[in-house]
């Protein structure tokens, strides 16, 4: 009677455990297709979580360098304004030597006044104009326009000669006139210096230390031309 009880009980466990184990096997493919088939929309919550968090650190990295908070766009869907509490951001400052002579000669007589002045040159970008930051997985653009003269700022005026005829004197127009021509040597010394060429380097470098990317990070300028 035991022996037989023990082949009716084996007959009915077997076919219980096909059963438990083919749901199992059943709950595991569910389990693994519904994973498989979310693991798109999770990958680009993921990601887009990461293109937002490097949006913040560029955005924060101009407000570090420029006190600008610039555009920023990810996959081309706008993620944060632009403002800007400054029209201006000076990246670069280059000292700035020149020198003019004037020589007038009437009647015999001969009046001269040479003089050299130092300037300061500083070549940034107007913030006025759109800038943006369009992140995607592939690269980040950072649009801007051309770098150009900003200023040029007077720190003195030597004056190496002041030399008056007997007859033909240095007036004090003829003094004005002559300070008025430095500075527009220095902005021209500036321009043949390419100044704005290298404030948009500078820029480059210094997004390059603060940022660090898996993407390629570029500076795209506007095709305009460099207003020195």
């Amino acid at each position: 009677m035991l022996r037989q009880s023990q082949s009716n009980l084996a007959r009915v466990s077997w076919p219980l455990a096909f059963t438990l184990i083919a749901v199992i096997g059943a709950i595991v493919i569910l389990v693994v297709f519904v994973r498989m088939e979310t693991w798109p929309a999770r990958a680009t919550r993921q990601s887009t979580a990461e293109l937002e968090r490097l949006g913040r650190d560029l955005r924060a990295a101009f407000v570090d360098i420029a006190h600008l908070e610039p555009r920023v766009t990810i996959n081309n869907r706008v993620y944060m304004e632009q403002t800007t509490p400054v029209s201006e951001l000076v990246v670069l400052s280059r000292r700035i030597e020149v020198e003019h002579e004037f020589l007038h000669t009437w009647v015999g007589s001969s009046k001269r006044v040479k003089l050299h002045g130092t300037f300061v040159a500083k070549a940034g970008f107007d913030l006025q104009q759109n800038i943006s930051i369009d992140i995607r997985p592939d690269q980040i653009v950072i649009q801007l326009p051309h770098a150009r003269i900003v200023g040029v700022e007077q720190v003195q005026i030597d004056v190496l000669a002041f030399e008056n005829g007997l007859w033909n004197r240095i007036s004090g127009e003829d003094l004005q006139s002559e300070l008025s021509i430095l500075p527009q040597l220095a902005w021209k010394k500036a321009a043949e210096a390419d100044l704005p060429a290298e404030a948009e380097r500078t820029l480059q470098r210094q997004l390059d230390e603060r940022i660090h990317t898996r993407q390629p990070l570029r500076l795209v300028f506007e095709n305009e031309k460099r207003t020195q």
